[in-house]
Parts: structure tokens; C-alpha cells; sequence
């Protein structure tokens, strides 16, 4: 992520007049500049690659209380009541609500601020690529917070999510690996918990059920090595003997040697994430403690329902691959909308500093919220060490 302000003059003379010794005329330019680049910055965190960008925004007025009508976005269920994770706080530890498909879903949102400040000769000396990074820094906290908000609440639903009987998570066919088989039972999977109101096959199923999987690096180099590595199930990779290696058949390994650099694979698009350690090596990351807390002792045995090898989530040892529906309005994410300029994130000049202080400061912040309507839209696969 990187904010650059052009070098024209007009720019130039509006960050030299941020350092006037006139106050008004140092806080108007302050004012102006906030009101070009907050639109900007909304923009920039909105198209960030981030997991908080796979929430559907949902804009209210600022003056507003927001509510998500749930029968709209439902069939009617078989006990006429759904589960709604949310969370009222920053940070706070989501909970599930059951509320009716009739009910008018109060939406709890909070603020989410970030505070920023630079000594005032940089801005005499029209020092654009000092103003310019602060902004960044600005975006760079909000969307680090913004992260963390929704990892909390998907984490959360996937890990306590279950229908007809099937846990939405289970564990990868081989120990180590990520295979084919693995992805293949994912979609299935989905497709399985996906069912109409009477538990049935919906009147119209459209995709394969899995649009992308946010995974670690690790993953995604299981993914590349299926251009040389066996493709079955039964061994790792062929040693000299061979064993029960099945070698990759040399037209599927053409095309994964060909997707190698690809955002996408099997069809599905691929989200990787740092922030999910990998299996062996590199574990213990951030999303996976979150995953391991809310899943405490749950054990998630294999697609094919082989429960004696059933084990428990570890983040010190484990990778968690998640699968996301982005068809299905499942995941929301309900912002306000400043009601002069209409723009999300709201920028202003911070002026807490005085002269004798020379620093000049800027304050931005938004208010938002995150839901799971429906947690059949995520689905996820634990490879196990």
C-alpha cells in the first residue's frame, strides 16, 4: 500500500501554507488537504487485498441506526430461526445471536480511529513524500484493525459451524500435504451444507459452491509442486522406488506449471494471507491462535468421516485453509456515510497541537460493522503436521 501526492504547484503551495505561522490560514490549507486525500484513503483501504474486503459494504446514513431485515435475505428455515455472529466492539469476542427470519437485525457498529502527527518543517520545505507516507500510516492502521475485526468474527462462525449434521471444517486426506483431493472435497463439501429450506437441493445452484480459499504461502506451494509431485493420496512425494505414487498425468502438471503465478487454481481464486501459518514451518501466525481459541477442543475428522483420525486444531503445528462462497451476501459489512460529503472514512485536521509545538496532526476515522448472516457460505480444511 502506497499514497504518492503529485509534485504540482498547487499542491506545493497548499502543504507550504500548512506551515504558516498565520493560524486560520495554516488550518485551512490542514482542512483542505484532509478533504482531498480522506476520499482517497477510503478508496485505498476498500481495494486493499485484505480479509476484510471480502465483506459485502452495507452504507447508512451517520444520523441513522442501522438494521438488516433478515427475512430478505433468507428462506424460510425448518425451525424459523437463523444464527447472526456480530460483535459489539472493536476487538470484542463475537457472539452467536438466534434471532427469527421475521426479526429486524439491530446492527451494533463502533468506531475505528487512527491519529497521526509530523514535525512542521517538513511541510515548510514541501516535503510531499513525508505527507505522503503519514497518509499511508493512516490507511496501513485502519486496515490493520479492520483485519483483526474480521478474522474475529469469520474465525469465530467457521470454527462453531455445522449443518445437517456435517462440521463445515475438516481435515486434509494426507498429513503434511495439500492435494487435489483435498480441494475437490471442499467443494463437495460446500455443496453438501448448502441445502434448501427443507434440506433438500436448492431450486437453483449456481457455481461450485467454493469461489476462493484464503490460505498460507505453504498452501499455495502445495498447490505448485502438483506439476511435479504425485497427485493421489497415498504417499508423499514418488522416492526412487516409486511405491504407491501416482505420477501427475503430464497435461495436469502442464497446466499447474502454467498457473504457477496465477491468483487462482482449479478454478477457484487464492487469497494468501500471512497472517496463516503453514504446516512444519512458519506456524503459530495470528489468524491460527484466533481459529485455535474459538475451536478450543473441537475435533475435526476427515471429509470422508474417518473419525479415528479426528484431531483437535493446534496453531503451533497446523495450517488452516478457509473456503469462502462470495455469491451468497453471507458476510456484511454495515458502514456509515457522512452525511456533507458522503465518504466513509472521515479525515480531519488535528488541532490539539499548538504553535510553539510545530507539529501538525491529523485525525481520521470510520464507523462500521461486521456480520456472518449465513455461515454456510465459509467452509475450511485443517492440514494437519
Amino acid at each position: 500500500m502506497k499514497i504518492t501526492l503529485k509534485n504540482t504547484p498547487e499542491q506545493v503551495e497548499l502543504v507550504k501554507a500548512m506551515a504558516s505561522r498565520d493560524r486560520n490560514v495554516a488550518y485551512e490549507a490542514q482542512t483542505a488537504l484532509a478533504e482531498f486525500i480522506g476520499p482517497v484513503l477510503a478508496e485505498v483501504i476498500n481495494q486493499a487485498p485484505a480479509l476484510s474486503n471480502l465483506f459485502t459494504t452495507l452504507q447508512y446514513n451517520s444520523d441513522d441506526n442501522p438494521s438488516i431485515p433478515l427475512d430478505l435475505y433468507f428462506d424460510i428455515a425448518d425451525e424459523d430461526y437463523v444464527q447472526v455472529y456480530s460483535q459489539s466492539r472493536a476487538g470484542g469476542l463475537p457472539t452467536s445471536e438466534v434471532l427469527p427470519t421475521s426479526a429486524e437485525l439491530k446492527v451494533t457498529t463502533y468506531s475505528i480511529d487512527s491519529a497521526v502527527s509530523f514535525d512542521r518543517r517538513y511541510a515548510a520545505k514541501s516535503r510531499m513524500d513525508v505527507v505522503a507516507k503519514t497518509m499511508t500510516r493512516v490507511a496501513q492502521e485502519i486496515l490493520l484493525k479492520q483485519n483483526t475485526i474480521s478474522a474475529q468474527v469469520i474465525l469465530k462462525a467457521l470454527a462453531a459451524a455445522e449443518t445437517n449434521g456435517l462440521k463445515h471444517v475438516f481435515s486434509a486426506a494426507v498429513d503434511d500435504r495439500f492435494v487435489l483431493a483435498d480441494l475437490n472435497a471442499l467443494l463437495t463439501r460446500s455443496k453438501r451444507i448448502m441445502t434448501s429450506f427443507a434440506g433438500g437441493t436448492p431450486d437453483a445452484r449456481s457455481g461450485r459452491g467454493v469461489t476462493d480459499i484464503i490460505c498460507a504461502p505453504e498452501i499455495v506451494e502445495e498447490l505448485r509442486s502438483i506439476a511435479y509431485n504425485p497427485i493421489n493420496t497415498k504417499s508423499a512425494p514418488a522416492g526412487p522406488s516409486g511405491g504407491d505414487s501416482v505420477p501427475t498425468p503430464d497435461f495436469i502438471a502442464q497446466q499447474a506449471f502454467n498457473a504457477a503465478g496465477a491468483p487462482e487454481f482449479y478454478g477457484i481464486g487464492i487469497i494468501e494471507l500471512n497472517e496463516l501459518g503453514g504446516f512444519g514451518t512458519n506456524t503459530d501466525e495470528k489468524f491460527d491462535k484466533i481459529f485455535a481459541q474459538h475451536a478450543g477442543a473441537t475435533q475435526y475428522a476427515r471429509a470422508d468421516g474417518t473419525s479415528t483420525s479426528a484431531e483437535q486444531f493446534t496453531a503451533a503445528a497446523d495450517s488452516l485453509i478457509i473456503g469462502i462462497d462470495r455469491t451468497r451476501e453471507s458476510l456484511v459489512r454495515p458502514v456509515a456515510v457522512d452525511a456533507e460529503n458522503g465518504a466513509e472514512f472521515n479525515l480531519i485536521a488535528d488541532d490539539q497541537y499548538s504553535i510553539r509545538q510545530s507539529k501538525i496532526g491529523y485525525f481520521g476515522s470510520l464507523e462500521e460493522g461486521r456480520i456472518v448472516l449465513d455461515d454456510r457460505a465459509l467452509s475450511g480444511i485443517i492440514v494437519q503436521s
